[in-house]
């Protein structure tokens, strides 16, 4: 995790692994089991490891995390952006094609498009499941050069065959290379009927390369972008979309909800204005100060002019519920308060740290900072909602 700034800025960056697997249909919109990926129910649950090994794997990627975010921040004078590496945040299990096959991909909110292995292909790494054959596909299409979709994604290039092909590179070494295609997408429902997304715009990787421990099937973008998840399911949902992560020992699970599901609302609901920066993917927020008790710390200046100096994003390690003081976030129009579970982990039987990481640049509002809150994404009004809520009972 990573929390707080002074003249620098502190990441609060926090590493988590879910695996979203089934969508249930709510008062016109759906929502998204995650489960954590320390949870026996993960396909990576590992038994052999000790509770401290998880909280040092989980600090691990955490710090791993915070170094791709620095390395990735585009400032107002920079031509490009820079798209990061999610290292293990989220894993959705959904389905791609016709016949479909069962694919798990890392959902990354710092990336803006869906991504996967596909075969025939120059350059693969070894995933768990078997690598999807676009030509085996009876609704797999690659689009073409001229067409709009493919002049509105960075990166994009043409084939000889004049088809789009598009590029992505990591902070972390990972790429891919491959067709821009559209395919249909199949997510698994608790009601026992999967729901089917057909022409969704997906990358077909053929020349892949991913710094993740799991090799998983690739990337799911829920950043900005056009042909980003969230983005590609606006049309239903308004683009709102909302989530409440459980405690990382907890054997509840958490959810990702979409549409009417996601509005946060009632008592104690608090929102603060969401920005964008130059054309980037990540999701800013405004951070004015922290206070610990009566002490309040101004957290700096923030950058294009003065709109946006945190970005909010998702990653979180376990962490221990101790006597300590209530640290208040100051966002602009939203006072967040985060207890000991939000800020305090557990590394040994007897040693307990403070989640804090000093970064040169950038800040980042992780999910252990997050965790029990109720957030919600409003794109169209652009705002962020927080309200304290007991996730294990959403």
């Amino acid at each position: 995790m990573t929390i707080m700034s002074r003249s620098s800025s502190l990441a609060l960056v926090l590493l988590c692994l879910y695996n979203l697997s089934f969508l249930e249909a709510i008062n016109g919109g759906f929502s998204v089991e995650m489960i954590h990926r320390d949870s026996s129910r993960s396909p990576f649950f590992r038994p052999t490891e000790t509770r401290f090994q998880r909280v040092a794997n989980a600090m691990r990627r955490s710090i791993n995390r915070a170094n791709h975010l620095n390395q990735s921040f585009v400032f107002p004078n920079s031509p490009k952006t820079t798209v990061i590496s999610a290292l293990g945040e989220y894993l959705m299990s959904y389905s791609v094609g016709t016949p479909s096959l069962q694919v798990f991909g890392i959902v990354d909110t710092g990336s803006d498009i869906i991504w996967l292995q596909c075969q025939p292909c120059k350059k693969c790494y070894k995933q768990i499941t078997p690598i999807f054959d676009s030509s085996k596909s009876k609704t797999y299409k690659t689009l073409p050069c001229p067409s709009n979709t493919c002049q509105s994604v960075q990166g994009t290039s043409c084939s000889s065959r004049k088809n789009c092909l598009y590029s992505i590179d990591y902070a972390d070494g990972s790429h891919s290379q491959g067709d821009l295609s559209v395919e249909t997408l199949t997510l698994g429902s608790t009601s026992g009927s999967p729901v089917q997304f057909p022409g969704t715009v997906i990358g077909c990787g053929r020349d892949n390369a991913i710094g993740f421990e799991e090799k998983n099937s690739g990337i799911v973008g829920l950043g900005r972008g056009p042909v980003s998840l969230i983005t590609q399911l606006s049309p239903s949902t308004g683009g709102k979309f909302s989530y409440c992560l459980v405690p990382g020992l907890s054997t509840a699970s958490s959810k990702l909800n979409f549409g009417d599901a996601a509005v946060v609302s009632g008592h104690g609901t608090v929102s603060t204005p969401l920005f964008s920066q130059n054309g980037q993917v990540f999701y800013f927020l405004t951070l004015e100060a922290f206070s610990v008790g009566r002490n309040r710390i101004e957290f700096g200046s923030p950058r294009s002019g003065g709109k946006g100096n945190i970005i909010i994003d998702s990653v979180t390690p376990d962490k221990l519920d101790a006597s300590v003081p209530v640290i208040t976030a100051h966002f602009r129009g939203a006072d967040v308060t985060l207890n000991a579970i939000n800020t305090f982990v557990q590394v040994a039987d007897d040693v307990v740290c403070f989640a804090l990481q000093p970064t040169e640049t950038g800040a980042v509002f992780g999910n252990l900072a997050q965790q029990n809150l109720l957030v919600g994404y409003d794109l169209q009004k652009n705002t962020v909602s927080f309200k304290h809520t007991d996730c294990t009972k959403q």
